[in-house]
């Protein structure tokens, strides 16, 4: 098989399983409320800040070892992002619940902006960067080329996809799972029932953030660089992630990132790493054109 395609495959899946996090933020707060929270990108450009100031205070104070400053880093920015999210449900979304569904949008891209905007006056408009924590790489030879997937890489690919199956375990075989369930299948009658929906939207925000958290850290450690505006690309494109996979399901989060990332990686190795973007959506178009649910996506029903 050809190295290069190999290759960009495992470049493709280290990056769509990246997408797949921050995609689960957009597919679960879409699937509880029905709406797009588009300042979700901006949620995970504020946890690769947060994840840069954690890997500088705990090497500032001695703690050099991998496992114990990455497992710092990693609850610090969750448990900070995870506020985050907290805070633009109670401000953005819950006090215009009961409003036109436009008015939601704004007021969360109104936050995306003021995000923005205080983390180029806090930090500053540069490009940030962090050192490379994890060296050294794995080689395979395949005679006269070979593949070669960096530590750094499989760290990542073990992260997302424990982050997932974790996830996965909450939403299917918890009480808190149950709840999500219940509340997306009917806000009123889970109300009715006695489930708190205020509180499970909330949690719903909480997780999507950590989820983003988690592709923050991971994508600053797999780049080594960011600035106040990194989240809209790769937000749009794990929107774009969650909509091609169907848009609620978070089966189809997943799947969707995997899918652009190694479509957009092939893309970029095969043919021109200039038009990635411009493939990457016009794949999605052709996806919509012939299942507009997405790849896991359910047709919408509508009940008379």
């Amino acid at each position: 098989m050809d190295p290069i395609f190999l290759q960009q495959m495992i470049n493709g899946l280290t990056l769509g399983s990246v997408y797949g996090l921050i995609a689960i933020g957009y597919t679960m707060v879409y699937g509880i409320i029905g709406m797009i929270n588009f300042a979700h990108g901006d949620v995970y450009m504020i946890s690769a800040y947060l994840a840069a100031i954690s890997l500088a205070l705990l090497s500032f104070f001695g703690l050099h070892s991998f496992p114990l400053l990455i497992l710092g880093t990693l609850v610090f920015t969750i448990v900070v992002t995870s506020f985050y999210g907290f805070v633009i449900e109670r401000i953005a979304y819950k006090p215009l619940r009961n409003s036109t569904r436009l008015a939601p949008l704004i007021s969360a891209i109104g936050i995306s902006l003021i995000l923005q905007n205080y983390t180029q006056i806090s930090q500053g408009a540069r490009q940030q960067g962090v050192p490379t924590l994890l060296e050294g790489a794995w080689r395979v030879e395949m005679g006269d080329s070979f593949i070669q997937i960096t530590y750094t890489k499989i760290f990542i690919l073990l992260a997302a996809f424990t982050g997932m199956a974790f996830l996965t375990y909450i939403i299917k075989f918890t009480k808190l799972g149950r709840m999500c369930r219940a509340t997306q299948q009917d806000r009123k009658m889970a109300s009715i029932l006695g489930i708190n929906t205020d509180r499970v939207i909330s949690y719903v925000f909480i997780i999507g953030a950590a989820m983003a958290a988690l592709a923050g850290v991971l994508i600053t450690m797999n780049y080594g660089t960011f600035d106040f505006y990194a989240g809209f690309i790769i937000g749009i494109k794990a929107f774009t992630a969650a909509v091609l996979g169907g848009i609620g399901s978070l089966p189809g989060a997943m799947l969707g990132g995997l899918v652009l990332g190694v479509a957009e990686s092939q893309f970029s190795g095969m043919i021109n790493s200039d038009y990635k973007d411009v493939f990457s959506f016009g794949l999605l178009v052709v996806i919509l054109i012939f299942r507009p649910q997405g790849l896991l996506g359910r047709p919408l029903v509508t009940k008379v």
